[in-house]
């Protein structure tokens, strides 16, 4: 620790505690998001699709992506920050768990949230399709998914503390 400057540990605490804010604000978002709007389009398609149809129909996508784009900065920039401390391995092993989600996130959940939405606009259903069945799934997958991603930021924490106790100890 004694080649670690001062004004090092100063820029590691604020990009690791810019990321973790950055992540909760992600989560209180996915809370949101989990508790209130996906009960409601996933309780009874093709009727419960509605929230997904016309020029008006709910799409988050924007949203999503800039909200994740910032947020997976601030994390890079931090795990560069933080390359010298010891927490880096924690740090990185929490960017891993993160990404592998992001990775599930763009091969599950939004090809079938996008399904869904043309449903919705399209007004039919595929031939064969169970959509309560798929919708189902979706929704409880997304607790899955909710639950690692809050797991991840709450893991931050111990990173944030123990990073901005190095200074004392």
């Amino acid at each position: 620790m004694n080649d670690i400057s001062a004004n090092y540990l100063t820029r590691a605490e604020i990009w690791l505690c810019i990321t973790t804010l950055a992540y909760f604000f992600m989560n209180g978002a996915q809370l949101f998001e989990t508790a209130t709007l996906v009960p409601k389009w996933s309780a009874a398609p093709p009727e419960s699709l509605h929230y997904f149809r016309g020029t008006y129909g709910l799409d988050l996508k924007t949203f999503w992506i800039v909200v994740h784009s910032l947020h997976e900065i601030t994390f890079i920039i931090a795990i560069i920050f933080c390359w010298k401390l010891d927490i880096r391995y924690p740090l990185l092993l929490l960017f891993a768990i993160h990404m592998a989600v992001r990775v599930w996130t763009l091969a599950y959940f939004a090809p079938n949230i996008m399904a869904f939405q043309k449903i919705a606009n399209l007004g039919t259903v595929p031939d064969g399709m169970d959509l309560l069945s798929r919708a189902t799934l979706w929704r409880n997958l997304n607790y899955i998914r909710v639950a690692i991603f809050v797991a991840v930021s709450l893991g931050l924490v111990p990173l944030c503390i123990k990073l901005l106790n190095m200074r004392t100890g």
